[in-house]
């Protein structure tokens, strides 16, 4: 574990720690993303269930972007064990939820920066995807 973190680091019953630019957030916190992703994915279905039965413009079906947005960042954010606030922020969290912890060294919270960068422009990138697909679907417009 690096030694550039605050003294109150990570719990001992712990089953990850923190690497800079690759793991900041434990398992209460994955769950917290894995929910976003399940709340984005329910979102993102229903509005286009609801350009389907609304026969909507393909105009309106852009704004499938914003649910399909939070979707992919809950669902990257889970899978890489990664969190997009506390990489900006220089935080870190493996133990009870909402107590973080402050990284220390000005080199990590760089490389943290740089990953949440990475990360929402992964998660932009397949946001785009899934709206560029609900556009071409030949639903809804008659």
């Amino acid at each position: 574990m690096s030694d550039n973190l605050d003294s109150s680091v990570v719990p001992a019953d712990s089953d990850v720690e923190y690497i800079p630019g690759s793991c900041n957030i434990g398992r209460r916190e994955v769950r917290r993303r894995q929910l976003v992703a399940a709340i984005g994915l329910f979102l993102t279905v229903s509005t286009i269930f609801g350009f389907a039965s609304q026969h909507s413009s393909r105009v309106s079906r852009l704004s499938t972007f914003l649910p399909a947005l939070v979707m992919s960042i809950g669902y990257l954010q889970a899978r890489k064990k990664f969190c997009l606030a506390f990489g900006f922020s220089g935080l870190f969290n493996f133990g009870k939820l909402g107590a973080t912890r402050r990284v220390i060294s000005a080199l990590d919270r760089k490389i943290d920066r740089q990953a949440a960068l990475r990360l929402l422009l992964q998660a932009a990138g397949l946001a785009v995807a899934i709206t560029a697909l609900v556009f071409l679907l030949p639903i809804g417009h008659k």
